[in-house]
């Protein structure tokens, strides 16, 4: 199994930002959630892994 981080950075104005290493499509989106809260979103930014489907039971191949 992948190993999955969470990045959080405050700079000295207090803006945040999450970073979501490991997670793809809906699940990233969902743990991004959890975070925000009821916090307003000012820029969202999706990285290619959100973009990737998986299937649960399957195992996903990538191509070199």
């Amino acid at each position: 199994m992948k190993e999955k981080t969470i990045i959080i950075e405050i700079d000295e104005q207090g803006n945040s930002s999450i970073d979501l290493e490991g997670f793809n499509g809906k699940g990233c989106s969902d743990v991004a959630q959890h975070f925000q809260g009821s916090d307003v979103l000012k820029n969202a930014r999706n990285k290619p892994e959100f973009y990737v489907q998986t299937t649960p039971g399957k195992r996903q191949q990538q191509q070199s």
